[in-house]
């Protein structure tokens, strides 16, 4: 089967997707100033996935956001691979966004006026690329769409519409997947299929995903959870279930 973990061994990069050193974002200035991220290192590993958890206000979507490059440091650095953010123009960014980052998101953000398929390949035809078919057909066959490629996004479910943005994130063979509460408007069963989706992502086509959430049950689906709490990476957890997760959020506050 087609792998995405084909990167040379040796480097840094084949073994880290992304990483932050000392991130620091500020958001306001003098007595409004709010610290979103303080003094944050923490690297994310390829072909793994990881969930990222806090309590509300912990820094967890903006940590997301500049990994991805959505949003700038105040200080501190971002990698995606042993690309640093910080130095790159806007156009050299939206490129990068482009061809190495896929993103899901919990409003699904597909095109109303296309198919489900047109909708898959849509980042490689706007990068004027062709699909790779072959990877594209496993994709299709990994998340179970293939009786729905011709249906628009009102004739699917939400579930069904939230394969479709992931599939999408897949297509175009990202370094790295970033997930923000991909669950959040689904039912229980949809939702655990997109987890199910995208843990066989990671384990059959060795993607990597980093993924937001504030659900014990979601964050079971990874290989770690990374804690945030005041801007602040404050534990970590290997293997997690619902359990450990639970009982750590609820040491947060969160």
């Amino acid at each position: 089967m087609t792998s995405l973990t084909d990167a040379g061994a040796g480097s840094h990069t084949s073994v880290v997707a992304a990483r932050t050193v000392s991130a620091v974002k500020v958001y306001g200035s003098g007595d409004t100033a709010v610290r979103a991220l303080d003094d944050v290192t923490v690297e994310f590993e390829r072909a793994r996935f990881t969930a990222i958890m806090g309590p509300s206000g912990s820094g967890k979507s903006t940590l997301m956001h500049c990994l991805a490059g959505l949003d700038t440091l105040t200080s501190g650095q971002v990698f995606i691979g042993d690309t640093e953010l910080n130095g790159l123009d806007d156009k050299r960014l939206t490129l990068l966004r482009r061809d190495r980052v896929g993103f899901v998101f919990q409003a699904y953000n597909l095109v109303p006026t296309l198919s489900a398929l047109e909708n898959i390949v849509l980042p490689a035809a706007l990068a004027g690329r062709k699909s790779d078919q072959a990877w594209v057909d496993t994709v299709i066959d990994t998340v179970r769409l293939r009786d729905r490629l011709t249906h628009r996004p009102s004739e699917l479910s939400g579930g069904q519409q939230q394969r479709v943005a992931v599939a999408r994130a897949l297509a175009s063979k990202p370094e790295i997947i970033f997930a923000d509460e991909p669950t959040g408007n689904l039912d229980s069963r949809s939702g655990s299929e997109i987890l199910d989706f995208m843990r066989n992502a990671v384990d059959q086509l060795g993607q990597t995903i980093v993924m937001v959430t504030h659900d014990p049950l979601a964050a079971a689906y990874a290989d770690r959870v990374v804690f945030l709490a005041d801007g602040r990476i404050v534990d970590e957890v290997a293997d997690p279930t619902a359990e450990r997760v639970l009982d750590r959020m609820k040491q947060l506050g969160g």
